[in-house]
């Protein structure tokens, strides 16, 4: 009699212990909320800064015209009429005389 005085309390303390470490609001998931919490913040904070620049970007697009010719000319390989285009092979320092 006397041990079951001491064996029903100490269940009801490890139950209590084991769902606080384990149970659905336990420990260890509070701690891997935080975890996804933290890098979903920083995945957010890439795209905040992404977004800053694509907005710089298309404002610059919309404004600045000498930005609008390099990104034409860089990419779509444009010159101007009177312009004369050079190009060089590269001469690689193995083929040396």
């Amino acid at each position: 009699m006397n041990k079951r005085l001491y064996l029903i309390p100490a269940a009801i303390i490890l139950l209590i212990l084991f769902s606080t470490i384990f149970g659905e609001r336990g420990l260890l998931r509070i701690s891997a909320l935080n975890r996804e919490k933290q890098e979903l913040q920083q995945r957010s904070d890439a795209l905040t800064q992404e977004n800053e620049r694509l907005k710089r970007e298309i404002e610059a697009l919309k404004t600045d015209r000498r930005y609008l010719e390099s990104i034409a000319r860089k990419d779509f390989g444009l010159v101007r009429p009177t312009e004369t285009i050079y190009q060089f092979h590269a001469v690689s320092s193995a083929r040396r005389p």
